[in-house]
């Protein structure tokens, strides 16, 4: 461990000097900062898990170390540059993560993923719709109105705190190599509970367009909504066909045709508006249940493939957390990060007892519902743009909670798959 701290303090001096002394072009281009998260984030990483943490949280607490807010190593326009990878890293974190769900192991506990995955998420939902709403007078979230607008305004905002995050639970899991039955519970829980968000959300939206008189796009956003679902699925799908068809078929450079296929995704999912998790995520189910390859070359490309995206990306979002947005809103950010906590643990035990899973793997599955990310500050967005009277500060609100989830999820899912036994403590 005391090698790879030399190491980084000597990728740190090497960055300092470039800034300092280099020409200007060099210290702002894109591959410079890239290439400093690649190296000095594996080394970290590697110094937490000596720790018992895991490796992304070492990614994450560098670019948050290295960036504007704190040593600025990593600048503001360094750190507007690195999220370019951000698309491409999604895409073959969700394929990944369809690749590993394998529908045939899954189907026994499939009960258990629809009861703790829905209990969970519409309990906890529920429980703090109400708590904002009694309240919401007493919060700095701006003006909501009073009664159906309130209402809607609370329900909104619960779904956005409520919310989970499959990229970094899917992203813990592989990195960490872990496989056994909790591994696959918790990444097909997270899933069905943020696909149950999407769909809540939209119902909070409409309810708090009407109740507001801002629901003129009524027929537009539910057509919107199937658009992004429905023909995410489909592309998915067509992709991870094809996908399927070469491996079978052709089966050379796999580590490479993965690459490709995760581009092929991060580019053309946006220019479609498609939600690009979704359709990675159903290439990656095509292919391991519709069109499973044969033998372990694709196993062998998912891992050699996995290390510099998921360091790339969780060092861009460790740079892109603000910290003056966290210290604004601090105190209240923390507050309801401590009931988020409360409640999705509380929810999940009244769960688990009600339907007799106290003794199997669900009793950890809570642990991979903390971290935040992604589509969350996407809805945050929405609703801040909709509604800016009270959205605006509920987006700051997200923001914040994002930054903390995001360091605090990942160490706690890595507790629960020690725990589960599907990793080494070793």
């Amino acid at each position: 461990m005391i090698s790879r701290l030399g190491g980084l303090l000597v990728i740190l001096a090497t960055m300092v000097a470039i800034q300092r002394l280099g020409p200007p072009r060099a210290a702002s281009t894109v591959m410079l900062p890239l290439g400093f998260a690649l190296i000095a984030g594996y080394l970290l990483g590697a110094v937490t898990e000596r720790l018992r943490l895991p490796r992304l949280s070492g990614y994450l607490l560098f670019g948050l170390l290295c960036g504007p807010y704190l040593l600025n190593l990593i600048t503001t326009a360094m750190a507007r540059d690195l999220p370019v990878v951000n698309g491409f890293a999604l895409a073959f974190i969700a394929l990944v993560a369809g690749l590993e769900l394998n529908l045939h192991r899954l189907r026994k506990q499939l009960r258990t993923v629809v009861i703790v995955g829905g209990g969970v998420m519409l309990g906890a939902l529920a429980l703090l719709t109400l708590l904002l709403y009694a309240m919401w007078p007493l919060l700095p979230l701006g003006e909501a109105g009073q009664g159906a607008s309130r209402f809607s305004a609370a329900l909104l905002t619960a779904a956005l705190i409520v919310s989970f995050s499959p990229t970094v639970t899917i992203a813990v899991i592989t990195e960490s190599r872990a496989r056994g039955t909790y591994s696959d519970l918790v990444m097909a829980t997270v899933i069905v509970a943020d696909l149950l968000l999407i769909v809540v959300f939209a119902l909070g939206l409409q309810l708090a367009r009407f109740t507001t008189a801002t629901a003129a796009n009524d027929v537009g956003v539910g057509v919107q909504l199937s658009w992004d679902l429905l023909g995410s699925l489909a592309f998915g799908g067509i992709v991870g066909a094809a996908f399927g068809a070469y491996l079978r078929w052709i089966g050379r450079e796999v580590t490479l045709a993965l690459l490709g296929v995760c581009a092929v995704l991060a580019v053309v999912a946006p220019l479609v508006h498609l939600e690009l998790i979704v359709a990675a995520l159903a290439a990656g189910l095509v292919v391991e249940n519709v069109a499973p390859p044969e033998g372990d070359s694709l196993r062998a490309a998912m891992e050699n493939g996995a290390l510099p995206v998921i360091v790339a990306f969780f060092a861009a979002a460790g740079a892109s957390l603000e910290l003056d947005v966290l210290a604004a809103i601090g105190v209240t950010a923390l507050l309801i990060a401590m009931i988020r906590f409360l409640l999705i643990r509380g929810t999940a035990e009244a769960v688990n007892r009600a339907a007799s899973l106290t003794h199997t793997p669900a009793r950890f599955v809570w642990m991979g519902l903390i971290s935040q990310a992604g589509v969350t500050l996407g809805l945050a967005t929405i609703v801040a743009s909709e509604f800016p009277t009270w959205g605006r500060s509920v987006q700051t609100l997200i923001v914040a909670l994002t930054g903390i989830h995001v360091l605090v999820g990942p160490i706690l899912l890595r507790a629960g798959l020690q725990r589960a036994g599907d990793i080494s403590v070793a």
